[in-house]
């Protein structure tokens, strides 16, 4: 058994599916190398400074959707109070930012990060 082998099944989005694109990738992969996924990333997340960046919700625990939309709100209304004042925003989707990394840019942040880039 190939412990760098992984199945990728493709799963609906929603329904009806009408085109490719409504179909997301999932990885099946085997359950020892899930363990092992685990535990590199326990090791990635002691080495990484604890103020990367601190508007960072996602994968932290005790974060999550909610208070990244409370802290927006509350971001971009408290200067509204004040007469003549505006506010403009920027949203962007980075829901397949993962499908485009670039092995060789992620070594290298790593790296800079201090992070042992065998890992």
């Amino acid at each position: 058994m190939c412990l760098k082998t992984t199945t990728i099944i493709p799963m609906p989005k929603k329904s009806p599916v009408s085109c490719l694109n409504d179909y997301r990738p999932i990885a099946i992969t085997p359950i020892i190398m899930k363990c092992f996924e685990r535990l590199i990333m326990r090791q990635i997340k002691d080495l990484l400074p604890p103020s990367l960046d601190p508007m960072q919700f996602a994968y932290l625990p005790n974060h999550s959707l909610d208070d990244a939309i409370s802290t927006t709100l509350h971001l971009s209304l408290t200067p509204l109070e004040n007469k003549d004042t505006y506010v403009r925003m920027l949203f962007i989707d980075f829901s397949s930012a993962f499908n485009t990394i670039i092995p060789q840019h992620l070594t290298e942040k790593l790296s800079l990060l201090g992070i042992n880039t065998s890992l």
